[in-house]
């Protein structure tokens, strides 16, 4: 999956605008093509309560998309979709763009049967400086797992 310099700018300008929370949203592409053409920024709108697997946190370290902008995700991925979702993205404000133990949980189906959507999972990680890097995840059969499958650099 390509992300092309400028949807990968509008990516960053998303985190940045949203520092010192996590940001989150997705990127669409043709269905059958490997680049991505839009970002969709969603609403982050965690609260301790809303999140599937860790309430301990805060919107500084957790992200969940909010209730209308996920309805729209998952309409986007019906077949009749020429442009569907192909990745989902989230910051990390604490500069580190790994895919974290949560990011796993949340991502991958609970009874084991892979991941909850057909897409790929960008992290950006930001500090209160820069963007520092992005990595892109997507799912490996083999491993039952996200694995790295591009990096991206930062920008100030």
């Amino acid at each position: 999956m390509k992300i092309p310099a400028e949807i990968l700018g509008e990516v960053y300008r998303h985190a940045r605008e949203e520092y010192p929370n996590e940001c989150c949203g997705w990127l669409t592409g043709t269905r059958d093509g490997d680049e991505a053409d839009r970002v969709r920024r969603a609403t982050n709108a965690y609260t301790p309560a809303s999140h599937p697997t860790a309430a301990d946190r805060s919107a500084e370290s957790a992200y969940v998309i909010d209730g209308e902008d996920l309805l729209e995700l998952n309409r986007g991925l019906d077949e009749s979709n020429p442009t569907p979702p192909r990745v989902i993205y989230h910051s990390h404000p604490n500069g580190r763009a790994y895919f974290s133990e949560t990011d796993r949980r949340v991502a991958t189906d609970p009874w084991g049967e892979g991941p909850v959507y057909p897409v790929r999972q960008l992290v950006v990680g930001i500090d209160e400086r820069r963007v520092v890097e992005a990595r892109l995840y997507e799912w490996d059969e083999s491993k039952a797992d996200f694995v790295e499958a591009a990096r991206f650099d930062g920008q100030d």
